[in-house]
């Protein structure tokens, strides 16, 4: 028993202290640490994510390529939330597909000084930016692409974010849900991409609009976007398998 009360203290003091240091490594920053981190192992990611806004440049960009080197890019997890077949067949998916994505609109809600719809013509009248760069797969494999679309920083502007927001959260016809930091809602490659390699988004890249988060690991470029919520408290999305912050 002495010895449990033993392992236990060392834990939490290990604990302690990587939550320290996450804090001096970012002192005076109001942003606060994502705190879905419940056991020893989470802890290290709290400090990944803490030292990379330390000490990385928050505008620092991912490598992009010419377009000779694209190559081909899987489709892997959902690939059709119209399919009737599985379980994360979405009817408004569905409903949408049917006509061309013709009345799709996207939502932004939350802390914003004007909540509304954005249409998918809409999201193109923005300022566009096409990006090719390597999709870094958390199964193990790389692609590299090409992506147009419109930078989540003109949206979340248009959208009049407000001075509380903290959070940027995602929501997926599919039913996932996931958030990111303004940090990377604001970076200048993050954007809500409704193109790839030239055309059209394709139903199993996500159309017709999907996130393309260039600094971290390719599932947390979420597709099917359904909708978007700004938020000052943080969502958890529950266990999604993987670390919330992935950035390299």
């Amino acid at each position: 028993m002495k010895k449990r009360k033993e392992i236990i203290t060392r834990r939490a003091a290990l604990t302690t202290g990587v939550a320290a240091l996450g804090a001096l490594l970012i002192p005076g920053c109001k942003q606060p640490m994502p705190p879905n981190y419940g056991n020893i192992l989470r802890m290290g990611d709290n400090f990944t994510y803490a030292a990379h806004r330390a000490l990385l440049s928050k505008q620092s960009l991912a490598k992009e390529y010419s377009f000779s080197d694209i190559s081909s890019m899987p489709a892997t997890g959902t690939i059709n939330p119209a399919d009737t077949s599985k379980e994360y067949f979405s009817e408004n998916y569905d409903k949408h597909l049917r006509t061309g994505f013709e009345n799709w609109e996207l939502p932004v809600e939350g802390l914003v000084a004007r909540p509304g719809s954005y249409s998918l013509n809409q999201l193109k009248r923005f300022s566009p930016r096409t990006q090719i760069t390597r999709h870094t797969c958390e199964e193990g494999w790389t692609a590299i692409a090409e992506w147009t679309g419109v930078p989540l920083r003109l949206v979340l502007e248009h959208a009049g974010i407000m001075p509380k927001a903290r959070w940027v959260n995602f929501y997926s016809y599919d039913g996932w849900l996931d958030s990111i930091d303004l940090i990377d809602a604001f970076h200048p490659q993050t954007i809500l991409a409704y193109g790839m390699n030239g055309k059209n988004l394709s139903i199993p890249h996500g159309a017709p609009v999907r996130l393309r988060l260039e600094r971290q690991i390719g599932f947390k470029s979420m597709k099917y976007l359904e909708k978007i919520v700004v938020s000052e408290e943080y969502i958890d999305p529950g266990d999604i398998g993987w670390a919330w912050y992935n950035g390299f």
